[in-house]
């Protein structure tokens, strides 16, 4: 057992009622989760404020409660404590209570729009082939050594993470790399965390619901370079407009990658086709299983990082020539008996799409059709919309509009907002199918022998969230079903 006033010694506290010595037997954000002895800490969420819950904590069994405004009726026996940040407070507290696992890990985090889930998974696939036992924090799923555990976001909560943490140090990993999304960020879900390194792939248009600006979403970025220790390196993609500006001010070793610029970790595409990639790195030529040029970036980073953990050049570029990178990801399948090449990507950006699309033209023949199924997440930045539509419209023969995950909007009124992006010419490109299951359906049944068909947006995801329910749904099986029924 440890000691409420143990797991304090790094926050601002302003105010305490009642005596912090007592024993806890865990921490909680959501109160319906709470345990007998638990410390309950009140955060003011985007859509919930967590003080309107302290009550209910108490309840249940909370004996201490952590909250930014300490209620007017106190409950006898309950210690409260205020602090200046909670959402900050719950990671420096988790952090101390599973007793600093980051601390004695090297935990390295991947941040920018897109690459981050191929980039921590490369990693991951690496060290561990070095013969190191691993952790990966990811968007498709966690790996805590052997253990797989269903990831729910890109970045956990506070307290999740350094769970996990501490149950990878326990399980003898060495090495942690993970996902920062800027919601994470935000939201100060990292706080806590001994980093020993950050990656910055890229940083293109999205999550501006969220953010409301662009230029808030580069800062929120940032912010995660900016507190970096010394100890730790910075690694940023110097071909990315923004690329420089992660590493201002940051006090963590600067280092960049690049394919165009003068950098740390230099590459150079000799070879790009649908067998992989040849690529010079750093003057040394070598074949990646990998296709396109945004995932020669990917190998890049992930080299740059290996080296700035202190790994040999050569060893790295062994290993990084066999990988396949992450589930979702620039995934193909093909049908037999017509020869028809499927890709299914997580694509749900206008700027990774048109990477997607980019890398697809280029390694395609004359005679190859391309046709992109692709729709947009409901709830979600409305702005990108018809650009997404564009897009796809823009660099394929045939596009079929279809769902994503509406959620709780109207998928027609989604795919109305889609096509508002296109011009009359455009619009004779383009089909409609709401229903996502038919429209692949519709992509198979119009493709010839050797076209190509695009599923963008969903990649790994095995679910369709429609009017708020979630329900099974994976690209890959409809694409492979719908192919063994062509190869009949």
């Amino acid at each position: 057992m440890i000691a409420l006033s143990d797991i304090l010694k790094r926050i601002e506290v302003h105010h305490i009622e009642g005596n912090v010595d007592v024993a806890i037997t865990g921490l909680c954000i959501d109160s319906r989760k709470v345990a007998e002895g638990n410390v309950f800490i009140a955060i003011k969420g985007v859509l919930t404020d967590g003080h309107q819950y302290i009550d209910k904590a108490i309840s249940l069994g909370a004996k201490a409660i952590v909250c930014e405004q300490i209620p007017q009726n106190l409950v006898a026996g309950v210690v409260y404590v205020s602090v200046a940040n909670a959402s900050i407070a719950v990671g420096e507290m988790a952090s101390l209570y599973f007793c600093d696992p980051s601390a004695k890990l090297k935990v390295v985090g991947v941040t920018g729009t897109n690459g981050k889930t191929t980039v921590a998974t490369l990693l991951y696939q690496l060290f561990t082939a070095l013969g190191y036992r691993c952790a990966l924090l990811s968007t498709v799923q966690n790996h805590i050594g052997n253990k797989v555990i269903a990831a729910t976001h890109t970045t956990p909560d506070a307290i999740s993470i350094q769970s996990l943490l501490n149950d990878a140090l326990t399980v003898g990993c060495t090495h942690v790399f993970m996902e920062v999304s800027s919601h994470a960020i935000h939201q100060q879900r990292i706080a806590g965390i001994q980093f020993a390194g950050g990656i910055f792939t890229n940083i293109t248009h999205d999550h501006l619901d969220y953010h409301k600006t662009f230029e808030e979403y580069i800062r929120v970025k940032k912010k995660f370079f900016d507190d970096l220790p010394k100890s730790a390196f910075a690694l940023s993609n110097a071909d990315d407009r923004r690329g420089n500006i992660m590493l201002q001010n940051c006090e963590a070793s600067r280092n960049t990658y690049s394919l165009k610029s003068p950098a740390n970790f230099k590459g150079k595409v000799l070879e790009n086709n649908l067998s992989g990639l040849v690529m010079n790195v750093d003057g040394s030529e070598v074949h990646m299983r990998m296709i396109g040029t945004f995932n020669a970036y990917n190998l890049l980073a992930v080299y740059g990082a290996s080296l700035l953990l202190g790994e040999s050049k050569m060893d790295v570029l062994s290993i990084l020539s066999g990988l396949i990178g992450a589930p979702g990801r620039f995934e193909t399948q093909m049908s037999l008996n017509e020869h028809i090449l499927g890709i299914v990507d997580y694509a749900h950006t206008p700027d990774a799409l048109l990477n997607v699309l980019a890398t697809i033209n280029q390694l395609r023949t004359g005679g190859q059709q391309l046709i992109t199924v692709v729709g947009c997440g409901g709830d979600r930045d409305t702005t990108k919309r018809p650009e997404m539509a564009e897009a796809a419209v823009e660099h394929s023969d045939r596009t079929i509009l279809t769902s994503d995950n509406p959620r709780t909007e109207n998928p027609e009124s989604i795919l109305d907002q889609m096509e508002a992006g296109l011009s009359t010419i455009q619009k004779r490109k383009m089909l409609r199918i709401s229903d996502r299951k038919e429209a692949i359906k519709t992509a198979c049944m119009l493709a010839n022998t050797g076209d190509i068909i695009l599923l963008a947006g969903k990649g790994h995801e095995t679910y369709q969230e429609i009017s708020g329910v979630r329900h099974h749904f994976d690209d890959r099986e409809v694409l492979n079903q719908t192919f063994q029924l062509l190869n009949k």
